[in-house]
């Protein structure tokens, strides 16, 4: 089953995410971490044990500085196999500063948290016929 890596510090809204995905996602398995060392040791872990990666990764920016954000998003793109990972940023922030660097840092697509639950479900209904139904990824990343 593929897998969403969840990036979020706010376990409240991990547990909103999870459920939202759950709903929008059925087959795909969240798995949720709370900063860049728990990202960060998942995605080595993927590769050195040879484990697939995970089809999307969600981003909050704030995690708890957009500048923290911005270098876990360097991070994950430093490297040629993490490189093409599909990243969306999610963030409260609406600020031109904000998107326009997590765009000129390799994120994929940059989202404002929504405010409701079904606005949840909207994002993520839409970010499922995008990013798992239409769009071709490398096959050397990703062996479903």
């Amino acid at each position: 089953m593929p897998t969403v890596l969840v990036i979020e510090d706010n376990l409240d809204q991990q547990v909103l995410i999870r459920y939202a995905l759950q709903q929008a996602m059925p087959t795909v398995e969240p798995v949720c971490v709370s900063g860049a060392d728990d990202a960060m040791a998942y995605l080595n872990d993927c590769v050195e044990n040879g484990r697939d990666l995970p089809r999307l990764i969600l981003l909050d920016l704030y995690l708890p500085t957009a500048e923290d954000g911005w270098q876990l998003l360097q991070r994950i793109k430093e490297y040629p196999i993490r490189r093409r990972l599909p990243v969306v940023v999610l963030s409260v922030s609406n600020v031109d500063e904000d998107i326009e660097r997590s765009y000129a840092l390799g994120a994929n697509s940059y989202i404002a948290k929504p405010l409701d639950f079904e606005q949840w479900l909207q994002y993520f209904r839409t970010l499922r016929t995008y990013w798992l139904e239409t769009v071709t990824l490398p096959r050397q990343v990703y062996n479903y």
